[in-house]
């Protein structure tokens, strides 16, 4: 339209504001958010029933992606070819082993809570006073007794209780250990064709992601290094530790006679994750056990080898580990394994520390980045 002005014979000429086009535009956003909303949805519906294994082959994968570069090098550039030899002996040496160490675990587990069952009765007939004349139980037992209302006899019944408990879940579930942290057969079969996958194609899609992060080149890759250095910190420092504790713990039982070593070596094992609680809560009760029914000099070995062989393994070996990368905080790793465990059952015992230790690797890594620029 023509609007008139104080100046004679000048015009202005304004054109009208083009609000269909604002409106197109507002409506093809949110029709591309809904589409979004709407496959995201669906995605989780199709991911969702298979998102454990799928889970696993991407934690093994960045586990073993290192190898498997080494390995792709020395093949002439062939990742396919090294990512189905690294699949097989991924099979082979880990997780064959474990599936015939679970089973033997079963049986063992299984005579364990027989005997437990056949001896339950008789156990009631030990004496407080007994118990008492364990060298390293009285103080702790005075303690109680003063302090609190509980009675040895209650504790015993606890102990048996949830001994019953854990031998009942090992005996039922061990044999399937594996099956049973990834689901199905057809779960199994899905996480190693995945875990192909993830070693052959999952540096290049990382690489991808990575550089999709509206952040600046130099904190991507600090941020995937990151990434990396948590995860194999969780699997090398925590889980390896845990494993060659609990061997120990297994070893210490079978050299001083108990029964069922491979039982007690894997609750050893389980109980290394938890920082606190530690191997302790395995080897000193057979150690006070054994003391209790006068065998004395196994209780005397089975203690030392659990204060120095078990201990020292965590001082000594975690950090040859984890040299060299993120060390994770004894605060999270508790409490990732604690949370990641009621959450997401087997799986949760390193997705819970990896998560935190991820998060707390980026409080560190900012405040980092906050201190180089205050100090410019």
């Amino acid at each position: 339209m023509v609007k008139p002005t104080d100046d004679i014979g000048e015009s202005t000429i304004t054109l009208p504001d083009d609000g269909g086009g604002k409106e197109r535009r507002f409506y093809i956003r949110l029709g591309a958010v809904l589409l979004l909303v709407v496959l995201g949805y669906l995605v989780w519906r199709i991911v969702s029933p298979l998102w454990q294994p799928l889970l696993w082959a991407v934690l093994l994968g960045s586990l073993l992606a290192p190898f498997n570069s080494r390995l792709t090098r020395r093949l002439g550039n062939r990742p396919r070819l090294a990512s189905a030899i690294t699949t097989l002996l991924a099979v082979t040496f880990f997780l064959l082993p474990v599936a015939i160490i679970a089973g033997a675990v079963t049986a063992q587990a299984a005579q364990l809570l027989g005997k437990l069952n056949s001896q339950v009765p008789q156990m009631g007939n030990v004496s407080s006073f007994d118990l008492g004349q364990v060298p390293w139980l009285q103080e702790p037992l005075r303690w109680l007794d003063e302090h609190t209302s509980l009675s040895v006899l209650q504790l015993q019944d606890w102990l048996i209780a949830a001994t019953k408990r854990v031998l009942q879940t090992l005996a039922s579930t061990g044999g399937t250990f594996v099956l049973g942290a990834l689901g199905t057969l057809v779960s199994f079969v899905l996480m190693l064709f995945v875990l192909f996958f993830v070693l052959r194609d999952g540096p290049e899609v990382a690489q991808r992601v990575v550089t999709m992060l509206p952040i600046e080149e130099r904190r991507r890759t600090r941020l995937s290094q990151h990434l990396a250095d948590v995860t194999r910190a969780v699997f090398m420092g925590i889980g390896l530790t845990a494993l060659v504790q609990g061997t120990l713990v297994g070893i210490g039982f079978w050299i001083a006679g108990l029964p069922s070593p491979l039982v007690f070596g894997v609750l050893g094992a389980l109980f290394a994750l938890v920082p606190v609680v530690g191997t302790v809560i395995v080897w000193g009760p057979a150690a006070a056990w054994l003391a209790l029914h006068g065998d004395h000099g196994h209780a005397i070995f089975l203690a030392l080898w659990g204060m120095i062989a078990v201990g020292s393994v965590d001082n000594f070996l975690r950090p040859l580990l984890i040299s060299g990368r993120s060390e994770v905080p004894t605060l999270a790793v508790f409490v990732g394994v604690m949370g990641g465990l009621s959450a997401f059952g087997f799986i949760g015992l390193f997705l819970g520390p990896i998560v935190l230790g991820l998060l707390v690797a980026l409080f560190r890594f900012e405040s980092e980045e906050a201190a180089a620029r205050a100090s410019r």
